[in-house]
């Protein structure tokens, strides 16, 4: 069954045509940064060029961006910098701050409310009295699309003496992300997400935090991260960036605003309801209704949309997410989420809608 309504933007962004042809055409050079012929000298120059392009974008130096290979590895990097000193995350972030935080240290958890948003106040009382240590919070949750109050997070992190990462992967594209304005000391953003194509991501750290180098072997990235850049893939990125449009997000909230009218019509779930949460982003609960057979019928329908809670068996696991935020158990795996993007209509939406509620008549 071919895909016809695409919905699973937060999984990935379908590439923008603009990168596609970007990275297609680099794609045929023989670019590696580091060589001192002509290639080399271009290669230098669209990375340089990239990297002053997101900078801009985000509000940084261009010498505070890292490029890697994926928000994964900016995620260790910056975590495993940092194995010295206490770390605190919060319970709902990606696995790939919650397992490496697991692996090199015995993290302390910041607990979330029933809207999947950080307390403030115990994550005031788990801080460290001595610095340094390093608390790290998202911006925007993948699963929920629940934001969360960083600029707080970070006044008061701050006044302990802490440094603030925050994993903004979901929010680049969706919402404004300003680094000075949010107060974070590290931040994590990838090309994927916003239709840039795999391959490509960043860690931005402040000029004045040094970092260990996750991999060792040339000087790349000034020393910070070793290994041939992928140049094709970071130009993409930067494409992605710059075709960022906050309006069409405020228009995909419009059309979502009605599909979950539908929702609460019928006393279902909308997980965050009352957190402030990403403008395409709405995870639903249809009580009684497993969640693998709302996905097998959306896909015989042409809607790609997700639970947010697959493990690497492929088989649909409670989500440690919506368990965090004490959603009731015989809910926990009945959750979908729906998002879009920069390709997404109206029709997408309403589609959707029309499969849930077909769905749903099966399951009276």
């Amino acid at each position: 069954m071919k895909v016809k309504h695409y919905l699973d933007y937060n999984a990935t962004a379908p590439i923008l045509p603009q990168a596609a042809n970007i990275i297609s055409e680099l794609q045929l050079l023989p670019l590696n940064p580091s060589s001192g012929h002509a290639y080399g000298r271009q290669a230098k120059g669209i990375i340089e060029d990239a990297r002053r392009e997101i900078a801009e974008i985000i509000g940084v130096f261009a010498s505070e961006i890292i490029f890697t290979a994926s928000a994964s590895e900016a995620n260790n990097h910056l975590l495993k910098s940092c194995v010295n000193m206490p770390i605190l995350v919060s319970a709902i972030e990606h696995p790939s701050i919650l397992k490496t935080a697991q692996h090199i240290a015995n993290p302390l958890i910041i607990g979330v409310d029933a809207n999947g948003v950080v307390n403030l106040q115990k994550l005031a009382d788990l801080l460290p009295d001595n610095p340094p240590f390093l608390v790290s919070v998202m911006l925007a949750n993948n699963e929920t699309g629940v934001i969360q109050p960083i600029e707080e997070i970070a006044k008061i992190v701050h006044a302990k003496g802490g440094m603030l990462h925050c994993d903004a992967v979901q929010a680049l594209g969706k919402i404004e992300v300003d680094f000075a304005k949010l107060g974070c000391d590290a931040m994590t953003l990838s090309g994927h997400k916003i239709g840039g194509g795999v391959g490509a991501a960043c860690l931005v750290v402040r000029n004045d935090i040094a970092l260990q180098q996750l991999i060792n072997g040339g000087g790349q990235e000034l020393n910070r991260r070793a290994g041939t850049e992928n140049v094709a893939a970071i130009a993409g990125f930067a494409e992605a960036c710059k075709a960022i449009d906050l309006e069409k997000m405020l228009q995909i909230h419009t059309w979502l605003a009605a599909f979950e009218g539908i929702i609460e019509q019928n006393n279902w779930v909308i997980v965050g309801k009352q957190a402030n949460r990403l403008p395409n982003t709405t995870c639903a609960i249809m009580p009684a209704m497993p969640a693998q057979t709302q996905l097998i019928n959306f896909d015989l329908e042409g809607v790609a949309v997700s639970s947010g809670s697959a493990c690497s068996s492929g088989r649909i696991e409670p989500s440690y997410v919506l368990k965090a935020m004490n959603i009731e158990a015989d809910l926990l795996a009945n959750a979908i989420r729906f998002s879009g993007g920069h390709a997404t209509t109206e029709q997408d939406i309403i589609a959707a809608s029309d499969v849930w509620l077909k769905i749903a008549a099966r399951r009276k």
